[in-house]
């Protein structure tokens, strides 16, 4: 091989290696606005309801949310009456449960962070470590897909090695219009489907063009499905660390 095949082709290898991190970037990037989006890009709170339907039975539950950074987040159940008062908190790795009615604090171990919150479809993991989407996976886009009308970059999410998460793999669908989720998937660690969410009534909420509910079916579970509906959110609210305590999940309100 002379040298000038041997340069274009150092060249061609360079020039691939900065395309594909690139593409890596970008999709890290689009994963990343679309999650400040929707939690803000300091601190978000919300006021929600979650609607969970049973072939047999439906039950509602409200809750209050906060959240600062991608470390700190605490929920406050609202009704019904009889959980009433519980909250759960997140602090860096830890996750914790204050339920008043045993006057109890207890540590969620790993082990529980698959299991259903509330009794719904969504995980301990989903509503407590909700931010770990940007942090906790690496990003490859592998395409572009219409989901609801609108034109979504189609990305992929790997858990990075000793990741404190449940899912072997995650799939998402972000509108290029709106920089929103519109559709995930959760695949376990042998690849199969477990659940899809879908974000729908896109409305401008606090500024934001956002989906103000969303839609969570299993995968196995016919005429399961838990429904969480947004009636109120702000953004980047000013909110110290030290409203994440132990101590405060017993007095939040």
């Amino acid at each position: 091989m002379n040298t000038n095949i041997k340069i274009h082709v150092a060249l061609l290898s360079l020039f691939t290696l900065i395309y594909l991190d690139g593409k890596a970037q970008d999709a890290t990037a689009i994963v990343k606005r679309a999650d400040d989006k929707m939690r803000g890009e300091k601190s978000g709170y919300s006021v929600m309801s979650m609607q969970i339907i049973r072939p047999t039975w439906t039950r509602t539950v409200g809750f209050k949310s906060w959240s600062k950074g991608s470390e700190l987040s605490m929920v406050y159940i609202t009704d019904p009456v009889k959980e009433k008062g519980q909250s759960f908190l997140k602090f860096k790795l830890d996750m914790w449960n204050w339920n008043p009615q045993i006057n109890r604090m207890i540590k969620l171990p790993t082990s529980m962070l698959s299991q259903g919150w509330m009794g719904s479809d969504y995980t301990n993991d989903d509503l407590l470590n909700e931010r770990s989407i940007v942090v906790d996976y690496s990003h490859k886009l592998l395409g572009e897909e219409t989901v609801s009308g609108e034109v979504c970059y189609k990305i992929e999410l790997i858990p990075l090695e000793d990741a404190p998460v449940v899912w072997g793999k995650i799939i998402i669908w972000i509108s290029k219009k709106y920089e929103i989720s519109l559709k995930v998937e959760y695949y376990d660690e042998d690849g199969y489907l477990v659940k899809t969410e879908l974000g729908k009534d896109i409305k401008n909420m606090s500024g934001r063009t956002i989906p103000t509910k969303f839609e969570l079916v299993p995968a196995d579970e016919e005429g399961n499905k838990t429904v969480i509906t947004i009636s109120e959110i702000q953004f980047n609210i000013p909110i110290e660390d030290s409203f994440f305590t132990q101590q405060n999940m017993k007095k939040v309100r």
